[in-house]
C-alpha cells in the first residue's frame, strides 16, 4: 500500500499552510494520503495523540510519514512502538528539546527520552528539513541534533522560517520541494 501520513503542529488543523496542497498532489500522483486532525492539537499531548495514530493509521513498508513542527517528536515517538519497518519518514521543522514555554504548549509531546537505535531500525530512510531562521527554535540547530542521533538526510532552507506560522505570519500555502522529495 503506497500511502503517506502526514502529522500536523501545534493549534493546526488539515487545512492549515501547505497541508491541503501537499495531500492534493500526493493524491493526484496516486498516494493513499491520510491527513487527521489529531486530538488535542492546540496543546498537544503525547498520552492522547500516540494512541490516536497508531490505533487510526494504515502502516507498511510503503509508508512514508510527512510531519511538521510538534508533529515531528509524535511522529518519533509512533516509530519508537513500531515492530514494521516503513519506507521513509520527512521530519520539517521538529524539535526534540523542550521549547522556552516551559512544560506547557508543545512540550506536552516530547518523551524524556527516545530510543533512537530503535525509531532508525523502524524506518529505510529519513529526510530533516529545517530553516536557518526558525522563530520558534525548530530550525537547524534542532536538526543537527536529531541528525545526529539518526543519520539520514538534513537539509537546511535559508530564510523559510518555520514553514508555516500564524504567530510569525508565514503563509506558506505551497510546498512543492517537499512533492519533489517524494517524486
Amino acid at each position: 500500500m503506497k500511502n503517506i501520513i502526514m502529522l500536523h503542529g501545534t493549534g493546526d488543523t488539515p487545512k492549515s499552510f501547505w497541508y491541503p496542497y501537499v495531500k492534493h498532489e500526493l493524491e493526484q500522483k496516486g498516494y493513499d494520503v491520510w491527513l487527521p486532525q489529531l486530538p488535542h492539537s492546540d496543546t498537544p499531548k503525547l498520552e492522547f495523540q500516540l494512541p490516536f495514530v497508531l490505533q487510526n493509521g494504515k502502516f507498511s513498508d510503503e509508508t512514508v510519514i510527512i510531519a511538521h513542527s510538534a508533529g515531528v517528536p509524535l511522529a518519533l515517538s509512533v516509530l519508537e512502538k513500531f515492530t514494521i519497518k516503513i519506507k521513509c519518514v520527512i521530519l520539517i521543522a521538529g524539535f526534540i528539546s523542550p521549547m522556552a514555554k516551559g512544560e506547557s504548549g508543545p512540550n506536552l509531546i516530547l518523551q524524556k527520552q527516545y530510543d533512537w537505535g530503535k525509531i532508525r531500525a523502524h524506518v529505510v530512510d529519513i529526510i530533516f528539513i529545517h530553516s536557518d531562521n526558525d522563530p520558534w527554535g525548530c530550525g537547524d540547530v534542532e536538526g543537527r541534533k536529531m541528525f545526529n542521533h539518526l543519520g539520514g538526510t538534513l537539509i537546511i532552507r535559508h530564510g523559510e522560517g518555520h514553514m508555516g506560522s500564524q504567530t510569525f505570519n508565514q503563509p506558506y500555502k505551497e510546498f512543492p520541494f517537499l512533492i519533489n522529495l517524494i517524486n
